[in-house]
């Protein structure tokens, strides 16, 4: 996906005789749709907010809901660090 864009490389301003000049200007190729990162972040959140509601659950005597907890809270922020990566804003190829 790339972006047309229309300027000159002409630094003092002045246009003598000399036309805009075409160039391409290229967008990170692996961002999400905006759909795509609505899904995910509605799947993200509802990982955190399981998280939370589990803990009301918690007693001295059951700790499980302890371990549901630190699961869906760790999923929540693992899914988005590592498996679906950052995008190519950082010029790195």
């Amino acid at each position: 996906m790339s972006s047309k864009i229309t300027g000159s490389n002409d630094a003092t301003g002045s246009h003598h005789g000399a036309t805009a000049q075409q160039g391409t200007l290229q967008t990170p190729q692996n961002e999400n749709k905006l759909g795509t990162s609505i899904l995910l972040f509605v799947v993200c959140i509802a990982l955190f907010f399981g998280a939370v509601y589990s803990l009301s659950f918690l007693t001295l005597d059951n700790p499980w809901p302890m371990a549901v907890c630190i699961a869906l809270f760790a999923l929540a922020f693992w899914i988005p660090q590592t498996v679906l990566g950052r995008s190519d804003s950082a010029g790195e190829h």
